[in-house]
């Protein structure tokens, strides 16, 4: 995707090779600083999480906007491709829905991060994970962790099967076969939506969380958020899970939580953040963090995307522009302007100080 040179966003293209890029001609103040954009040509590559789509399409229509001669290109080609990446040196960050695992850091073993460098993790997004549903007859479903997971393990394969009609006792549903679908590609999204289940309903879903969803479970796959989305969409009587954000036109499911039915809202996902404590052993700067979705009042199956960075870049403009870009992002003002355009819930204060730290401390 393109985003021209006054910010404003062109239709999506293919979702599977998405490019979001942009430019800005006109010099104004840059968001949260109230000074001038550089003049000198440059550009920032990234790739990653496609659940993020509609935020990046914002933080990057707004930062160029106000920063003249810079071009932003974001590719959503998934967390692991984003990873890789990043891991390679392709792009100078990434965006991943599941921080690095302590086996994927070490200094060295990033392209663009100096011999003694390690990679950081920044929470920057926070999203529900919807489950998704187009249902004959059927306008609100609700499910409790062993009925879901049992759904997408394959287990329970009708719509009118008895534990989906004991939570909806209202509803018609159908004497119809369950089309489940999930990703196809190694998905940070799928990772977050494995680990709520496995946590959630351990006796049914017996595997541990993954980038790539159990190919013994079977059910439907798609390369990407969109495309899971339009499985569910232009199929019959299926069901999937995207970020909330990019699936507002189809049912989403409520989610019992203790003795709770939580819808996935901004409000019920951005609990979890402060709730969550961060992974152990990591540096100062790096915030990764340990989920808990069995927090009270806490919609369980969200994700936290994080921007992958460089402690320290080999190239010192690498640094300076990972710095600019990822601090409009973290910034309050970042976190207001995704949260209009892809409902996604903000950082709290304490988090974005966190953050803002670990961002001054990149070289």
């Amino acid at each position: 995707m393109k985003i021209s040179t006054f910010g404003a966003p062109v239709a999506l293209l293919a979702a599977a090779a998405l490019t979001l890029s942009a430019c800005a001609t006109n010099e104004t103040a840059q968001p949260g600083t109230g000074s001038t954009g550089s003049t000198s040509a440059s550009t920032l590559a990234g790739k990653g999480a496609s659940s993020m789509s509609a935020a990046q399409q914002k933080w990057i229509a707004d930062y160029q906007s106000a920063h003249a001669g810079i071009t932003i290109n974001y590719s959503p080609d998934g967390s692991g491709a984003g990873r890789q990446a990043f891991t390679s040196g392709a792009v100078q960050y990434a965006g991943s829905d599941r921080p690095f695992k302590d086996e994927e850091l070490g200094a060295g073993k990033f392209g663009k991060c100096t011999a003694d460098s390690n990679a950081l993790d920044l929470p920057v997004y926070v999203s529900p994970i919807a489950v998704i549903f187009n249902v004959d007859g059927v306008t609100d479903l609700k499910l409790d962790p062993d009925t879901l997971a049992s759904i997408f393990a394959g287990k329970i394969t009708k719509w009118n099967d008895a534990k989906i009609a004991a939570t909806n006792p209202d509803a018609k549903l159908p004497d119809a076969a369950i089309t489940a679908v999930h990703r196809s590609d190694d998905s940070g999204t799928t990772n977050n939506f494995t680990d709520y289940l496995h946590v959630a309903s351990p006796t049914v879903w017996t595997e541990a969380a993954a980038d790539a969803f159990p190919a013994a479970f079977g059910g439907e796959s798609a390369k990407g958020t969109s495309a899971v989305v339009d499985a569910v969409k232009t199929g019959k009587n299926t069901i999937g899970y995207a970020d909330a954000s990019a699936a507002k036109e189809l049912g989403h499911a409520q989610l019992k939580v203790g003795n709770q039915w939580l819808s996935p809202t901004a409000e019920a996902a951005a609990k979890i953040v402060d709730a969550s404590k961060q992974v152990a052993g990591r540096s100062e700067h790096d915030l990764a963090l340990t989920l808990d979705r069995k927090a009270a009042g806490v919609y369980p199956a969200v994700l936290v995307s994080y921007a992958l960075v460089c402690q320290t870049y080999k190239d010192a403009n690498d640094a300076k522009l990972v710095k600019g870009f990822i601090g409009y992002v973290a910034s309050a003002e970042g976190q207001k302007a995704a949260a209009a355009a892809a409902g996604s819930a903000p950082l709290s204060a304490a988090m974005q100080a966190k953050v803002k730290a670990a961002i001054d401390s990149i070289k």
